[in-house]
């Protein structure tokens, strides 16, 4: 019984974050199907909308966890989505490039991008936030030299990923006319679900992933316990580049085109999302799925607004940003009754 309840408070403590994260979302979501019963806020579609319309900030959430949880930062990742979108617009409409070369050349742009920046934060030992800052500004430069114009995808194979709807065999309902209307995805929430199962299990089950947090949690004792914490931090950096760029394509599947103000300020969506998710600024503590949680809030909320009607889109930045004080406060004392187990 004894080792029962050590196991259920090392639990509790570990996953504490979390499990508020994810009982905040639910009641919410209660709340919505209770407020908006007669717009049918409970239907099956409504709920995989919130993935629909997220899948992008979901693939660049995950790489802002990994991020974090190592203890640093990364400002740059909403640009890197804005030149990714504009790059595979500008390669597809411009150059009558086939869409398949232009995405793998955007991943490899991801990757480049992610070595030079962890090289930066891992080798020359520069702050994280400077950096990236200066990520920022480049890839965003770099998106309004490509072209200061909108650019629409046209291209037949990028438009046939983007519209390919997956129905699901259940959630269905009769419309007015007596028709029975099956719920859908796109192929961007299949790519968003496998992103963030493969980076969750490699976080739990691999070597890397336990160096990953044993770096955020004590870089000092990660020395000592002989973890290469520089390469630890490259390959962390190099990682989320390439998880920014797969994330910049999947947002460009909704929006099918690029412009110069393109995902501006998606970086602190992501960050937002993944602090509401549990994890640490700190580093060392926070996972995936708290991060995926941290969305689907933002995006219930944001389905409040649009059933609502009448309330102003900027809303959605307001309650966001309780939202966000209000778990670095939790965070906060979490950290302090930590401090005084120890």
């Amino acid at each position: 019984m004894k080792i029962q309840n050590a196991k259920l408070n090392r639990f509790l403590s570990n996953n504490f974050l979390l499990l508020i994260t994810i009982g905040l979302f639910f009641v919410m979501y209660i709340i919505g199907m209770i407020v908006f019963a007669d717009k049918n806020f409970g239907r099956t579609q409504v709920f995989l909308n919130l993935f629909i319309s997220s899948a992008g900030l979901i693939v660049v959430a995950v790489g802002m966890t990994i991020v974090l949880l190592t203890g640093g930062i990364d400002i740059s990742v909403g640009s890197m989505v804005g030149v990714t979108c504009m790059m595979l617009a500008y390669m597809m409409e411009r150059m009558s490039m086939g869409a398949v070369p232009s995405i793998l050349i955007v991943l490899l742009f991801g990757i480049v991008f992610g070595v030079v920046q962890g090289f930066l934060v891992a080798f020359l030992k520069i702050q994280p936030f400077i950096v990236t800052l200066a990520g920022m500004f480049f890839a965003r430069g770099l998106t309004a030299v490509i072209s200061r114009d909108m650019i629409s995808i046209t291209n037949e194979t990028f438009l046939a990923m983007a519209q390919a709807r997956i129905t699901l065999p259940f959630g269905g309902y009769v419309n007015r006319r007596g028709m029975m209307v099956d719920p859908y995805i796109y192929p961007s929430v299949i790519i968003a679900l496998v992103v963030l199962a493969a980076v969750y299990v490699m976080l739990k089950y691999t070597k890397f992933g336990r160096s990953i947090y044993a770096v955020g949690g004590n870089e000092q004792s990660a020395m000592l316990m002989g973890l290469n914490v520089r390469m630890v931090k490259f390959k962390v950096y190099v990682l989320n580049g390439f998880l920014a760029a797969l994330g910049g394509f999947v947002f460009c599947l909704n929006t099918c085109g690029g412009f110069v103000e393109q995902a501006r300020g998606f970086e602190m969506d992501a960050i937002a999302s993944a602090v509401i998710g549990g994890t640490l600024l700190t580093g060392g503590v926070g996972n995936v799925i708290g991060s995926l949680f941290g969305v689907l809030i933002t995006g219930v909320i944001q389905t409040f607004i649009s059933f609502q009607g009448t309330l102003s889109s900027w809303w959605v930045r307001i309650c966001i940003a309780l939202l966000l004080c209000f778990f670095i406060v939790l965070q906060s004392i979490f950290a302090a009754v930590t401090r005084k187990r120890q």
